[in-house]
């Protein structure tokens, strides 16, 4: 398990994917799975950069695990910005035009339907966001 805490601000989003990136890099992961989990990175980070500190900046820890069977990586965000589950909100209706639907919630769908599994839960004072996506 690799570890890195950063400020919650919308410079770092790259530091973060480059961390991140290294991890993958190093398992032989293929580019279309790392394409899907840095497009995860730059939604998830960046909802909790502009949205969990406002109008502060905080701390989050990324940490990233992997596992053998079957071969996947788990990254999970740690911050203690305002309690927030993006899980929660209901999942845009993609069948509706753009000027129908309603503002918001297209970015986690996108996560959701890119990424194996997706977890939240709220414990210590601590938002806590897991993706996990498998890397065959």
């Amino acid at each position: 398990m690799k570890e890195l805490t950063i400020d919650a601000t919308i410079e770092n989003a790259a530091a973060v994917t480059a961390f991140v990136d290294g991890q993958l890099e190093q398992l032989g992961c293929p580019a279309k799975t790392q394409m899907k989990v840095d497009i995860a990175i730059d939604e998830l980070f960046g909802n909790i950069a502009n949205y969990a500190y406002t109008p502060g900046i905080g701390a989050v820890t990324v940490r990233v695990e992997v596992t053998d069977d079957p071969p996947a990586v788990a990254i999970t965000f740690i911050d203690r910005g305002v309690p927030y589950d993006p899980l929660a909100k209901e999942d845009p209706d993609i069948t509706l035009s753009a000027k129908d639907r309603q503002i918001g919630g297209l970015g986690i769908y996108m996560v959701k339907k890119m990424m194996d599994d997706i977890t939240y839960e709220y414990k210590d004072g601590q938002n806590i966001l897991k993706i996990r996506k498998e890397i065959w």
